[in-house]
């Protein structure tokens, strides 16, 4: 009789040191694990659960300001550095690992407009009401800084401009600048005029932004609506188109220099592809009120909105819905917003003079990771993404607590675009045929391309 002996290796299931995990075999053979969907179904909404249980997105408030924050700048060259500026011309630099001030740069006799570092971070770019530009330098930091958050800074050089400035931003890898007010003038760290100046239109250049990816190109948005891009090389604007409400800001993505988002008052951000400006790629809803500024994660996967309705939320770069929304009891109107250089945290600055720093992945873990905890939060978001088309968990993932105000408007929001479209319906049902010509969101909300 022929008898089948089940055998192994002791080197395969004996641990070399008492430390050492107990080795587990398994087959992951289908027809024997039947109930394997269910099982990793059960998993997917437990990882949801939790997600929403360790959802502390909130990490510190920094104040010290006076007056309203306006706008805010990130040294690219320090990871845990960022600059302020607010409605009475304080600007502070502040360190975010332990939320202080480390240093002030008073010189202001109006209010702070704009704030730009230059591509080595040595030299910090500011402009404001009182129709001056002022070249500060950046302090180094070291490891054995001490509280200076007395010292303040007097500045290298002041520009004086027949013009009040509304918008600032360096130019990557050079030594020119660009401002925005009556029109974009392009300036010089060594010039005390600026050396090129552009005007299509006589309204007020609202925001203005450098392309990280071709140092040339600008794009900026006036008060008249409109979003303009220039080439410095050319000497000339290159193209324009205006828009059914006004753009509060821009920005470049990145990781694809081509395509920008910007953020308009209509409570709405659309994603363009600068080659064909005739329609948005993408538009992006959420937000109840005014989209104030927005900023692009270093990744280009995402970027962060700051709105009037007193809410952070961040969005997808091809999303049409945001994926968070942070808010407090006692932060108001958003004015600015900053990813961090390591897209873990963002920053924004509100009406009551705060800066908040949040965490850009609500319930990441915060310090070191044991590899086990790492391969855990691995599995939980492949298992939760395997299965966030399934009701449950995309009911639970989706789920946000939003402030009365806030849920009340998108209710109202939400009511008067059904009542619109079904009046056009009505229309479109009563009219002759190819009559009502119907145009998509993406492409309405564009009046004229130049």
């Amino acid at each position: 009789m022929k008898v089948n002996v089940i055998s192994r290796s002791t080197d395969e299931y004996t641990k070399e040191r008492s430390q050492d995990l107990q080795r587990v075999f398994r087959n992951f053979d289908p027809s024997i694990r039947t109930q394997e969907k269910a099982v990793e179904y059960v998993r997917a909404c437990n990882a949801a659960k939790l997600e929403k249980i360790f959802a502390r997105p909130f990490v510190g408030a920094m104040d010290g300001h006076i007056d309203s924050i306006s706008c805010m700048a990130k040294n690219p060259n320090h990871l845990t550095r960022i600059f302020s500026g607010s409605m009475d011309g304080d600007i502070r630099l502040w360190d975010i690992a332990s939320r202080r001030t480390v240093r002030q740069f008073p010189g202001h006799q109006g209010a702070v407009q704009g704030l730009a570092v230059s591509t080595d971070g040595r030299v910090l770019v500011s402009c404001g009401t009182d129709s001056t530009v002022r070249l500060w330098g950046v302090p180094v930091s070291t490891l054995l800084e001490d509280d200076v958050s007395s010292d303040k800074s007097a500045p290298l050089e002041t520009y004086v401009w027949k013009n009040a400035f509304r918008a600032v931003d360096h130019q990557w890898n050079f030594d020119r600048f660009a401002t925005g007010g009556a029109g974009v003038d392009i300036w010089n760290h060594n010039r005390s005029a600026p050396e090129q100046s552009f005007e299509w239109g006589t309204d007020t250049v609202v925001s203005i932004k450098f392309n990280p990816g071709q140092p040339d190109i600008l794009a900026t948005s006036a008060s008249d609506r409109s979003i303009a891009i220039y080439d410095l090389r050319m000497g000339k604007p290159a193209a324009k188109f205006i828009m059914r409400t006004r753009t509060n800001s821009i920005s470049w993505n990145p990781m694809e220099p081509i395509n920008f988002t910007a953020a308009n008052e209509d409570s709405n951000c659309y994603s363009f592809d600068s080659r064909k400006l005739n329609e948005a790629k993408c538009v992006h809803k959420d937000h109840v009120s005014a989209v104030m500024d927005i900023d692009y994660s270093p990744t280009g996967r995402e970027f962060v909105t700051g709105s009037y309705d007193r809410t952070v939320r961040i969005f997808q770069y091809n999303g049409g819905h945001s994926r968070e929304i942070y808010h407090t009891k006692r932060m108001q109107r958003v004015f600015c917003v900053k990813f961090s250089c390591d897209a873990s945290y963002v920053i924004s600055g509100s009406d009551d003079t705060n800066l908040r720093l949040w965490k850009a992945k609500a319930s990441e873990q915060l310090g070191v990771l044991l590899p086990r905890e790492q391969k855990k939060h691995e599995y939980n978001e492949a298992v939760k993404n395997r299965y966030k088309h399934l009701p449950e968990v995309k009911r639970i993932v989706r789920h946000r607590h939003l402030p009365k105000p806030v849920y009340k408007a998108a209710a109202t929001l939400r009511e008067m675009t059904e009542s619109r479209r079904k009046k056009h319906e009505k229309r479109k049902a009563h009219s002759a045929p190819g009559s009502i010509i119907e145009e998509p969101l993406r492409k309405r909300k564009i009046i004229k391309v130049e």
